[in-house]
């Protein structure tokens, strides 16, 4: 392998970098995974499927639970058009990551520490950090609600407990990328069986839900549509996978010349689609469910996961419905664990070039969302820790434009990308993305500082 030392702060202009490449993402798993460049179509995605997993992972955490149960039972149907574009706009969004990485091999990390200067990178990778705090936050408090109610373990043990999951961590990476790949696929077939319980025995009217994808005026109207509408978007698009993404997409062995890259970042690109089509059935499950469960009862003011795990059996007459909730939350507080500390050592090994234990890097991220969630459930209770979901996740959305802005900028130079820049279609609709994303959080910000 090439010489990836640190460049000395020599600069590159001929490959529209300012600094040479330093070393891999995550290297202790770059290029681990085999690619048989003679294999068949089929044998070639399963090589290539893994990635897309643990980045559709992010799109159904805890933190969506609570976006979306609020919104599905306050206005019905209405939002789901919003969880549609929302993965659309991921769509998009994830494809140029895997292909920043693939083609410059940079993640988005090292690609912002490359381009900017040290000031500015240093900002983003704050900002990227209280992304993942409050990423990291949903998953603490979704993991011990999840705990509470199978298990009637009281909120603040259920935080501290989940600190355990550093161990469970540790000795996942140490058995290999595929076993974390593997894992993950695991949890995420439980979430898609329990949803497909929870909509069957809740017979939601499919018309409406049909007609619920199709945006509606009325959600920009709306100030507490809006609201729940931006969460939603934080939720759904999430800034800190755009970083995982374009790291273990380097976890395959490829070839790293054109053919190479053309062919991971197709086969890639199948994988990272397809995993998020997935994750829009788990979004969409959760609010059509809060929908057919509660909107338009007495119960329509439900915006608590533990509220629904509670009034679920009773209104659906379904003993077992409650049970499946909760064992897709703790599966889903899970699997987002495991993620969510990839993503943690890749911004601060990308950003600042800063290589911790994972231990510590694991411990650090964890007190720093354990705290406030410990004080909130201790003051507050349930219905705090609810609050506190949905705030985590406009927090997730107003921070998106500091890592989607670099991405299409990365990807739109031809200098950096060489063959595998966008062409101009996707540029534009790249851009739109981009400014539909500003627009609506500035729109959030000013709306919330004018209250």
């Amino acid at each position: 392998m090439a010489d990836l030392r640190p460049s000395d702060g020599v600069h590159h202009p001929e490959s529209g970098w300012r600094y040479a490449r330093r070393s891999p993402s995550l290297p202790e798993v770059f290029a681990t995974v085999r690619i048989d460049a003679n294999a068949g179509f089929w044998r070639t995605l399963l090589a290539f499927a893994g990635p897309g997993m643990l980045v559709a992972v992010g799109y159904m955490d805890p933190g969506n639970w609570a976006t979306d149960i609020a919104g599905g039972a306050q206005f019905g149907y209405l939002l789901l058009s919003v969880i549609l574009l929302s993965n659309i706009m991921a769509m998009v969004l994830q494809h140029l990551a895997l292909k920043l990485g693939v083609a410059t091999g940079r993640d988005l990390a090292q690609a912002c520490r490359d381009h900017y200067a040290r000031p500015v990178s240093l900002v983003l990778w704050v900002l990227c950090e209280i992304s993942i705090a409050a990423c990291d936050l949903a998953e603490v408090i979704g993991a011990a609600i999840a705990l509470n109610l199978l298990f009637g373990i009281p909120l603040v043990a259920g935080v501290l407990i989940t600190a355990i999951d550093i161990l469970i961590v540790l000795f996942l990476q140490h058995k290999g990328f595929r076993i974390i790949e593997s894992i993950v696929a695991g949890l995420i077939a439980v979430i898609f069986l329990c949803f497909v319980y929870e909509i069957i025995v809740s017979q939601p009217a499919f018309a409406a839900v049909l007609d619920g994808l199709v945006p509606k005026l009325e959600i920009i109207r709306n100030p507490n549509a809006l609201y729940i509408a931006i969460g939603i978007l934080g939720a759904t698009v999430m800034p800190h996978n755009l970083y995982l993404h374009s790291s273990i997409v380097q976890t395959r062995a490829y070839d790293r010349d054109d053919t190479g890259k053309a062919l991971a970042i197709r086969f890639a690109t199948i994988d990272s689609t397809a995993s998020l089509a997935f994750a829009f059935f788990i979004n969409a499950a959760i609010l059509v469910l809060a929908a057919a469960t509660f909107h338009g009862t007495a119960y329509a003011d439900v915006a608590d996961i533990a509220d629904a795990h509670r009034l679920l059996t009773p209104v659906l007459g379904a003993s077992f419905a409650s049970i499946a909730f909760a064992v897709a939350l703790l599966a889903s507080g899970q699997s987002s664990t495991l993620t969510g500390t990839l993503a943690g050592q890749i911004v601060m090994e990308g950003f600042i070039d800063l290589r911790l234990p994972p231990w510590l890097r694991r411990l650090i991220t964890r007190l720093i969302a354990i705290i406030p969630a410990v004080i909130v459930a201790a003051l507050y209770g349930e219905r705090g820790t609810g609050q506190l979901l949905v705030l985590s996740q406009v927090i997730l959305s107003i921070q998106l434009s500091f890592a989607v802005i670099p991405l299409v900028l990365f990807t739109s130079d031809r200098v950096k990308m060489g063959r595998f820049v966008n062409p101009r279609w996707l540029t534009g609709l790249a851009w739109t993305i981009a400014v539909v994303i500003v627009a609506l959080n500035s729109y959030l910000i000013s709306s919330i500082l004018w209250r």
